[in-house]
């Protein structure tokens, strides 16, 4: 009886401390947090298509793919967004750490490397750090046909072509998008964009940013952002110019 409750004692303070793996992976997952290491940050990433590529949807199974290993190797930094294939490019919007976001960077710069290459020049249009909140509650991938865009044909005005005005329309069109989710209460935006063509980022601003040298692409990014800190090691001061902004 005396060993009975001994046991008992032992499992109820098993309990208390959280001996479980659960328990241990679940600590593990708040200190990293209280630690600051998860981050939430945005990336909007566009990219060029081929003239001849084939099938669009092999893009968005890679892309898919990819998200599942990443979410294999960083198991607690959720990834969110949308990737919407046009025609001749590709918009790439993803929420999650800064870890999450370089793996993409990287292996959208190894992509166009490759013999058979799938993007050609990429840009990268926007990076925010720490966003109040995320646009979307999951990731996932939409094909859009040539009909669905067929009245974003017309070109840019003249006082719409440029860079701010540029940006501003795909933040604009991105968020109302994710209005309308969440006032339709919908997760996934493809049937949503199938049903209001208007909330598609018009291919003629993706078109005119792809052509605008102001925009880092991923090599130039990556390049800054693997080059060590120009430090002063007789003074001990770092020179400002070369800190990167932050993502």
């Amino acid at each position: 009886m005396e060993k009975m409750g001994l046991l008992k004692a032992e499992e109820k303070k098993e309990e208390e401390t959280g001996t479980s793996l659960f328990h241990q992976l679940m600590a593990q997952r708040k200190d990293r947090e209280e630690d600051g290491k998860i981050v939430l940050q945005r990336l909007i990433v566009i990219a060029r298509l081929p003239h001849d590529a084939a099938d669009r949807t092999e893009l968005g199974a890679h892309y898919e793919n990819l998200n599942f290993q990443l979410n294999k190797r960083y198991m607690w930094d959720h990834i969110t967004g949308l990737l919407l294939i046009y025609p001749s490019c590709l918009l790439h919007i993803i929420e999650s750490s800064r870890d999450i976001l370089i793996s993409v960077l990287r292996d959208l710069t190894v992509m166009q490397q490759q013999p058979d290459c799938a993007l050609m020049e990429a840009k990268i249009v926007f990076m925010v750090h720490n966003p109040e909140n995320r646009l979307f509650q999951q990731w996932s991938y939409k094909v859009l046909d040539a009909g669905l865009i067929a009245g974003d044909s017309k070109g840019l005005e003249e006082d719409e072509g440029n860079m701010e005005t540029l940006v501003c329309s795909v933040l604009s069109a991105l968020q109302k998008l994710s209005q309308h989710l969440e006032i339709t209460k919908r997760a996934l935006p493809g049937s949503a964009l199938d049903e209001t063509p208007e909330l598609i980022v018009p291919l003629k601003v993706l078109d005119s940013l792809l052509c605008r040298d102001e925009l880092q692409s991923p090599q130039e990014y990556l390049q800054l952002y693997d080059s060590p800190l120009n430090v002063n090691i007789e003074f001990g001061q770092v020179n400002p110019r070369n800190f990167l902004p932050n993502v």
